[in-house]
């Protein structure tokens, strides 16, 4: 079963079905200075879709995030967000995706409040105030709401990153890393915040090194290695060694 397929008992509704990919991927090339990092992909994700995006140091799963995000061109290939591409619709595209990368982007000198009523003012977020308050109470964030950025932990300038990444309630969600520097309440925070997304609508793609969590957190399994696309199929069907066997024989394969 591939990403673009599944069973009639999960089949999804007929207006569902009507609507674009969430994301769509034809012949996804990259290169940096003659060295190719993507090769070739090809794959679909259906809206509402949970996938872990797993590979080692070096597959590509950060430039194929940044480029789902904008953030870099591809060489080749076409890429498609909710139907407007990436290169041509980019504002577009950003409308519809939020984006939480290995660094926070966040405003180290305001707070944590500030920096999310900044972001609301962006997005055009009219109730921004209301907003920031809510997720900060959310995140567990409340009692630092007011501390600058810079005074905060690693972890919770990371759930700070997530409550931004969802402040504007994108369509798609796109996280490099999000249980970098999580305790054990943040993960399972982290983990319901990407069911809730899920069940209202949202698409999320998500990157990580433990590669049982990202199983467990995902319903397809998308396995790069070398800048290939060596899986696509369900989460279900693989465990930590599959995974780890798929990174191996791609290596092998060189």
């Amino acid at each position: 079963m591939s990403i673009q397929t599944m069973p009639a008992s999960q089949a999804r509704p007929a207006a569902e079905q009507s609507l674009p990919a969430a994301i769509q991927v034809e012949a996804l090339s990259k290169t940096f200075a003659l060295r190719p990092v993507l090769r070739g992909l090809t794959f679909a994700v259906p809206a509402r879709a949970r996938v872990a995006l797993l590979g080692p140091n070096g597959a590509g799963k950060t430039t194929l995030l940044r480029i789902l995000a904008t953030l870099a061109k591809p060489s080749a290939g076409e890429v498609l967000v909710a139907g407007f591409d990436v290169r041509h619709d980019a504002d577009q595209v950003r409308r519809r995706v939020g984006y939480v990368g290995h660094q926070p982007h966040l405003y180290e000198d305001l707070s944590a409040r500030e920096n999310l009523e900044f972001f609301g003012r962006m997005y055009g977020i009219s109730d921004h105030r209301a907003r920031a308050d809510a997720l900060l109470e959310r995140f567990g964030l409340r009692a630092k709401a007011n501390e600058r950025v810079r005074a905060l932990s690693r972890g919770q300038v990371q759930r700070l990153a997530l409550a931004r990444g969802i402040l504007h309630e994108p369509a798609l969600l796109l996280l490099d890393e999000p249980d970098t520097g999580l305790d054990e309440d943040a993960l399972a925070l982290l983990a319901e915040v990407v069911r809730a997304r899920a069940a209202a609508g949202v698409t999320t793609l998500l990157t990580t090194h433990q590669i049982a969590r990202g199983l467990a957190l995902a319903e397809t399994a998308l396995v790069l290695a070398g800048g290939r696309l060596v899986h696509n199929g369900p989460a279900a069907a693989l465990d930590v060694d599959d995974v780890r066997a798929l990174y191996t024989a791609r290596r092998g394969a060189r």
